[in-house]
């Protein structure tokens, strides 16, 4: 890498002597798109809290689709759009693999299948200095295509960052990954957007009903996310609290991957066989999701899979509790009976004897959302994300140079 000058101790009497410094770290974040997800949120969020004293990034994404842009600091210049102009676009690789050597990248962090596989794809050619892969999830069925192309190219990346232990032990299992090649960064959350503020403002602007109470669900419709439980779960609260609305935030994938449109389909079909149609919102993506939130006065998250759920912790540093199923590392993220309860998973019963208990006790939820903004606001912040990252990269880095 290349060096500017700082000065160092000199002989009194003597001019200053430039010594070496580092020059900023060359870093690009490899994205498959800047759609409205949990890993997309967390790449703009890291490019806002990267140290750009040390780090010079840059987003990269192989869609145009990029709606979370506008939150980059700076859009026109951290972001680089590849697009892939079909869905085996092998161009792909060359025209990321000329921008890594015409931009000089020291470190490649790649995030989602596609990315991943570009990136190290790139490396043959490109000969990057580093490459990070990612984990965003964990106890999934990869079908035989990701299966193959994880095992065939994991010896083309140096490190994994799993954002959760699950993450990370599912790696290890599926992919025979060794403990030290994978690091465990949680996600984190800027508790300074995301901040409790007075709710029923949030409900005018979302246009929601004063009255009653609002219990959210913020899910992308995709299986993994198991709506139905939440809307079996609305149909026995409503038999206690018949004034509540179940507000639904999220969309389906989109051109119907992992049969998302089908899901979402028969998700608004359960509603109404449930006889539940009058009492849910579907809202579909926001972009003002600190409102969302603050309209809730509890927020449910019903997964039969997760990472670290970026809902969760939002939902807590807006103060408002959760309920979620006890998976990946939910119950590490949020602590039972600390910002909320975690209940096990398709036991439809107790998450909605919990979701009841909640709404049945203002002050109970209001000491357990004050605790859980205190929480996040200590364990899980966006610096907090960065400077772990950043602290892989450059331990990564110097192990490069010393070889």
């Amino acid at each position: 890498m290349a060096f500017d000058t700082t000065s160092i101790d000199h002989a009194p009497g003597q001019p200053a002597v430039a010594a070496p410094a580092r020059e900023r770290v060359r870093l690009m974040l490899l994205i498959s798109s800047l759609e409205r997800g949990g890993a997309e949120r967390q790449v703009v969020e890291l490019m806002r809290q990267i140290d750009r004293t040390r780090f010079d990034p840059l987003v990269c994404t192989l869609s145009d689709v990029a709606p979370l842009a506008e939150f980059l600091p700076d859009p026109a210049n951290d972001l680089l759009v590849l697009p892939k102009h079909w869905k085996f676009d092998a161009t792909t690789v060359t025209r990321l693999a000329r921008e890594i050597r015409r931009r000089r990248i020291d470190v490649l962090h790649a995030f989602l299948f596609d990315a991943e596989l570009t990136a190290r794809l790139a490396r043959l050619l490109a000969r990057t200095p580093v490459v990070v892969a990612s984990e965003r999830n964990a106890d999934y069925r990869r079908s035989w295509l990701h299966w193959l192309g994880q095992k065939l190219t994991r010896g083309l990346f140096d490190h994994m960052i799993a954002n959760s232990n699950a993450g990370k032990r599912f790696n290890m299992r599926t992919l025979g990954l060794p403990d030290e090649r994978i690091s465990v960064i949680h996600n984190g959350v800027d508790v300074e957007r995301f901040t409790p503020s007075d709710k029923l403002e949030a409900r005018h602007a979302l246009g929601l009903p004063e009255s009653g109470m609002v219990v959210g669900m913020i899910a992308a419709f995709k299986r993994q996310k198991n709506h139905g439980d939440f809307f079996r779960m609305a149909r026995q609260v409503l038999n206690r609290h018949p004034h509540t609305w179940f507000l639904c935030v999220g969309e389906p994938l989109r051109d119907n991957q992992q049969g998302a449109d089908d899901y979402h389909r028969q998700m608004r079909e359960l509603v109404h066989r449930l006889g539940i149609a009058d009492r849910c919102i579907f809202a579909g993506a926001r972009d003002d999701m600190p409102e969302v939130y603050n309209a809730c006065d509890l927020t449910v998250l019903s997964s039969q899979r997760e990472g670290t759920p970026n809902v969760l912790l939002e939902s807590m540093a807006c103060g408002v509790p959760i309920v979620a199923t006890d998976v990946a590392d939910n119950a590490a993220v949020a602590p039972h009976e600390q910002c909320g309860f975690i209940v096990p998973l398709g036991d439809v019963e107790e998450l909605s004897r919990r979701v009841v208990a909640l709404l049945s006790d203002h002050e109970h939820r209001a000491a357990l959302g004050a605790a859980a903004r205190a929480w996040v606001t200590h364990e899980f912040s966006t610096a907090a994300l960065a400077r772990k990252t950043e602290q892989v990269y450059l331990r990564l880095l110097e192990e490069k140079q010393t070889k």
